[in-house]
């Protein structure tokens, strides 16, 4: 049997951790929208949060992994597009979403609006792209 290829890779999830960690990214990039919600609004919870969290990535890598499937549209490199250029749309290019990519490169993300919303809804807005 062929074993799946990962969604969601560990160094990527520490390099979240160590620049966004406080406002939640690596969460959200795990699918853990509630605790980011959490993170966000209160640095980390406090900034103690944050500290425990650099041992709970390997676990919430490893229950990504199994929660979302692999596809065309790789989490990671979503990821990436969205935090370094998600101003100018090309997470959402990637994605195949031409509309919004063009929405977003002629108005700045939404005039930023937007791409504070898309850590909250990206992986998930990445899973059905996987299932077609």
């Amino acid at each position: 049997m062929q074993q799946e290829k990962e969604t969601h890779l560990t160094p990527i999830g520490y390099l979240l951790w160590f620049f966004g960690g406080l406002f939640g990214y690596h969460r959200f990039y795990y699918g853990r929208q509630l605790t980011g919600l959490l993170w966000m609004f209160t640095l980390g919870v406090f900034f103690i949060g944050w500290v425990v969290d650099a041992f709970l990535i390997p676990r919430m890598n490893q229950d990504a992994n199994n929660q979302f499937k692999s596809g065309d549209t790789d989490y990671s490199v979503a990821w990436v597009l969205m935090l370094f250029l998600g101003v100018f749309g090309a997470h959402r290019f990637y994605m195949g979403k031409i509309g919004t990519g063009i929405l977003y490169l002629l108005t700045f993300g939404l005039l930023g609006f937007g791409v504070l919303y898309d850590p909250v809804s990206y992986t998930h807005l990445t899973l059905p792209t996987n299932r077609e």
